[in-house]
């Protein structure tokens, strides 16, 4: 079987990775008032500089700065654009554990003008020897959790306008980091695995929101924000059902949103959550169109036991009779650290587990 040279590689991952000793005692510092931000940097730099040799040292085609320089994967990136204000509120609430306690406020009209995560992918291109990935949370992300409620009606009467402005911001946040050098650009999305769990529906109207009508309305929405993307640059969503302290939120298949996900939604490839049954089976790959690649998120980040071999090829094997095994690939099923807390497991065992993917994308691939 032929190799893959563009992303999604036959071997990937998602793009967080457990943040070093180093790197946390520094953000602690940091935070006490004890470093500067150009003593944190300087941790910061040296740290990713470090992930980077290893990715590429144990084989993988891609590399990320492992969110090394963010405390959350989506809060980061949603706090640098106009009209956001970070608020404090209840925590989410995960199977066991809460994250702390903020979120996001909508309080004047969307828009994009510049990111801070610009320079940080301008350092990650410059050490890399491989293809440098950068991920960003979805559009939809930045509306699903928060809802209605969250969205000021005195500057969003009509969500119509809401919707339109947040397409157009991430239209121009594509076009941002293509323009910085950017080829591989992931997006995260847990808004579309979380719409199918019927108890995260009933969240949603509770927020004044019609779930029923969020899965087109969140097509059109990525599609306006993809429509710009240059040909050579290739787009890629996750989705999964939450990741903090090695715990979710949601549970259930992706047959709620399928066909408007996998057919209708214009990505270049998908890395979905499949490594528990709570993910749902196969079976919902049949709604895929065209030749999108999917990459099979088989391993799991949540525990550090390291999975056989032929268990992950044998799930491939079943994958395959929806989906040519030419346009599938192998990765963790979400990160490894969705929050600089990270999931509970150590770094040599994050590392066990993608030097078997990369092995095992050798065996099956070739």
């Amino acid at each position: 079987m032929s190799p893959r040279t563009k992303p999604p590689f036959r071997a990937d991952h998602v793009g967080s990775l457990l943040r070093p000793a180093a790197l946390k005692d520094a953000r602690d510092k940091f935070a006490k008032g004890a470093l500067d931000p150009a003593g944190l940097k300087a941790v910061e730099d040296r740290e990713i500089e470090k992930v980077v040799r290893k990715q590429e040292e144990i084989g993988l085609q891609l590399a990320t700065d492992g969110e090394f320089r963010r405390s959350w994967w989506h809060f980061d990136f949603f706090r640098g654009l106009q009209g956001v204000e970070m608020i404090s509120a209840p925590p989410i609430k995960f199977h066991g554990v809460e994250t702390k306690a903020e979120a996001i406020k909508i309080t004047g009209k969307i828009g994009f003008a510049g990111h801070p995560m610009l320079e940080h992918f301008k350092f990650l291109k410059a050490h890399c020897r491989v293809t440098p990935k950068m991920t960003i949370p979805a559009p939809s992300t930045f509306h699903f959790r928060q809802g209605r409620a969250m969205v000021s009606k005195e500057v969003y009467p009509d969500l119509d306008a809401f919707f339109a402005d947040v397409a157009n911001a991430w239209k121009q946040a594509i076009r941002a980091f293509y323009d910085a050098g950017c080829r591989y650009l992931q997006i995260d999305d847990t808004a579309w695995a979380m719409m199918c769990d019927p108890k995260e529906r009933e969240h949603s109207r509770a927020r004044g929101d019609d779930p029923d009508r969020l899965p087109a309305i969140y097509r059109e929405v990525t599609n306006t924000a993809l429509s710009g993307k240059p040909s050579d640059m290739t787009m890629t969503m996750h989705s999964c059902r939450g990741n903090f302290r090695s715990t979710f939120i949601a549970s259930g298949g992706y047959e709620f949103v399928a066909a408007e996900l996998f057919g209708k939604v214009n990505i270049d490839g998908y890395f979905l959550e499949f490594d528990s049954e709570r993910a749902g089976g196969f079976d919902v790959l049949r709604h895929l169109k065209g030749d999108k690649q999917v990459v099979l998120g088989l391993v799991t980040s949540k525990s550090g036991t390291l999975e056989k071999k032929d268990d992950i090829k044998r799930r491939i094997a079943e994958a395959s009779k929806f989906v040519p095994l030419e346009q599938l690939c192998l990765s963790p099923q979400c990160g490894f650290a969705s929050t600089e807390e990270g999931n509970v497991l150590a770094e040599d065992e994050q590392w066990a587990k993608l030097t078997m993917i990369v092995e095992l994308a050798q065996e099956v691939w070739g």
